[in-house]
């Protein structure tokens, strides 16, 4: 037997020798109408025999399956081999004279058979070589998901310890000055009572001097001599004051204060993320029009859920203030998933701060700008580096790493998407500029530049971000707000109310609502570029900058000269 037989493709890791009497080559087609395996030379010698020459030979991957045997019921000499396609039952070849079956059609059943066979044997090579190993690597992907709320889990429980450490901290150092408080009012208190009892002691002793000397004039054998008008003079008693006795006032604690004071665990305001698993790759792809229409239907209902819980208010309130210490005007803000912001000026001081404001965490210097960081739905802080063009992330550890290199294009703003995680980077490069989608692991995957005209869609693009629908909006400097949809095709351009328009911080919030920055006020556009109001002017925050929407759904404002953020509640809740 010749060494050298090669395994057939397609089929199980075996060697098949030619079926022919006598010969020990290795087979490569196969005769369909006699069911026998054939190397090349005996096929050749097949198609010359009278006999068999009209025979379909084929390759042996393509060959039919032989129909096993199974006798007819009717006919117990004869085997099955026809399908009646009126009647939808296998029969004989003599079963197909009788009247029953008269004027019916037939098929040859081997084909069916054949046919069945053949996709058989697809399904499981798809189920091996596809639906398994995905389905391994999503269980995988479950138990790191496991691993990983663990971690975050531990991580959330030391720092809620920690912040009850630094309330208990706080409560004692209160509790101590006002001790100290207590105790000066009590000794000033008892200094004056003090003072007041040395002077009618004074006075009670001068008083029983008085009675001596009464008593000796009247035992006196000398009662001619008197005592002068000063001797027999009485002093009035001394004036004392009854002090005024200190009252403390009970603080009013209640537990939702002590609780907002500690923070809390929440979910991020967006909705759960379907895993997506790469699809099966098929020669002759098919759209499934129900696969689709559901979705539609899924995402409408939700957004149609949103919209009847959540409206514009009919008035904007002021909810709170910050004062943000360490950097000279708020010209960013990234909010992350604790509900801590994340806070830069133009100068690249970029700070992190509490809910409360006044407790700053953490303090990077950078490279500056306006839109130039932010926060992923893992919760990594991401910022562009402009001078080295580089995109930095820093872990939740504080380990920092060059994520990406942008090559001859400078970094000018970024947004991580909290739809599929993906990256959005404005960037320019001498006059031109585009906006570069990157996936979580850094792998550019779209570069959006020009319009359905050739036309450059960007001049400086220094703030960015993504609506609900997967558009992306960007605030493009002394131009316009330009929003493209997830495919990159140009939407529309908002150009302001007013002649001159410069766009600075912009944002989205769950109903689809665009609102951005003009230095001047902050306006809210709908989903398709129509304006609609004025919700911020001067004389609410004299320099609107930034703006961010928190995890309670109130726009937040950065001012670019006084270093505040304030917080204005725009969205109600409707009632029935």
């Amino acid at each position: 037997m010749a060494l050298s037989k090669a395994q057939l493709p397609g089929t199980p890791q075996h060697f098949l020798e030619c079926g022919i009497e006598d010969c020990d080559r290795n087979c490569e087609f196969y005769c369909n109408i006699c069911h026998t395996r054939l190397c090349k030379q005996c096929r050749d010698e097949h198609l010359r025999n009278p006999e068999t020459k009209t025979h379909e030979v084929v390759l042996y991957q393509q060959r039919k399956r032989q129909l096993p045997t199974e006798k007819c019921k009717i006919h117990p000499t004869k085997d099955i081999e026809l399908l009646c396609e009126e009647c939808k039952i296998p029969i004989c070849s003599k079963c197909k004279a009788n009247q029953a079956h008269r004027g019916h059609t037939f098929i040859d059943l081997e084909s069916i058979y054949s046919e069945k066979f053949s996709h058989c044997q697809e399904e499981i090579a798809k189920i091996h070589e596809y639906f398994l190993p995905t389905s391994q690597d999503i269980q995988k992907e479950i138990k790191d998901n496991a691993t990983e709320i663990k971690k975050i889990m531990d991580d959330i429980r030391t720092s809620m310890k920690a912040e009850a450490e630094s309330l208990k901290s706080l409560v004692d150092k209160v509790t101590s000055e006002n001790m100290e408080e207590v105790n000066k009012i009590e000794q000033s208190l008892l200094e004056k009572l003090n003072s007041q009892d040395t002077t009618i002691e004074k006075y009670i002793t001068h008083l029983n001097d008085l009675d001596k000397k009464f008593h000796v004039y009247m035992s006196s054998l000398k009662p001619t001599k008197l005592f002068t008008a000063e001797d027999m003079k009485i002093e009035p008693i001394p004036e004392t004051t009854k002090p005024e006795m200190p009252v403390f006032t009970a603080g009013k604690n209640r537990k939702e204060d002590i609780a907002k004071l500690l923070g809390k665990v929440s979910f991020p305001n967006i909705k759960e993320e379907v895993k997506k698993v790469q699809p099966l790759k098929s020669k002759t792809p098919k759209s499934n029009p129900k696969s689709t229409n559901y979705q539609v239907m899924k995402d409408s209902k939700t957004t149609s859920n949103v919209k009847q819980a959540l409206s514009l208010s009919s008035s904007v309130t002021e909810v709170r203030m910050l004062v943000v210490i360490g950097i000279s005007g708020v010209y960013h803000m990234s909010l992350d998933q604790s509900g801590r912001l994340w806070v830069s000026d133009r100068d690249g001081n970029l700070v992190q701060i509490d809910q409360q404001g006044w407790n700053q965490l953490q303090k990077i210097q950078t490279s500056g700008g306006e839109g130039y960081h932010t926060v992923t739905k893992d919760g990594d802080l991401i910022f562009t580096d402009r001078n080295k063009k580089v995109i930095n992330r820093i872990t939740q550890d504080n380990n920092i790493t060059k994520f990406i290199k942008t090559g001859d294009w400078v970094p000018i703003s970024i947004h991580s998407s909290h739809i599929n995680g993906n990256l959005l980077v404005g960037m320019r490069k001498n006059e031109q500029a585009k906006v570069t989608r990157y996936n979580k692991k850094g792998k550019e995957l779209q570069n959006i530049q020009k319009d359905n005209k050739g036309q450059g869609l960007y001049s400086y693009p220094h703030y960015i971000t993504e609506n609900i629908n997967g558009d992306i909006c960007t605030s493009d400097y002394g131009n316009a707000v330009v929003v493209v949809n997830k495919s990159g095709q140009h939407r529309f351009s908002y150009t302001g109310q007013k002649s001159k328009f410069d766009p600075f911080g912009i944002c989205t919030d769950v109903l689809g609502h665009i609102l951005v920055c003009d230095a001047y006020s902050v306006q809210l556009l709908d989903q398709d570029g129509q304006f609609l109001s004025l919700l911020i002017t001067t004389e609410e925050v004299p320099s609107p900058i930034s703006v961010c929407v928190d995890d309670e759904k109130n726009l937040c404002v950065g001012d670019n000269m006084i270093n505040t953020i304030t917080a204005f509640k725009y969205l109600q809740m409707n009632t029935e």
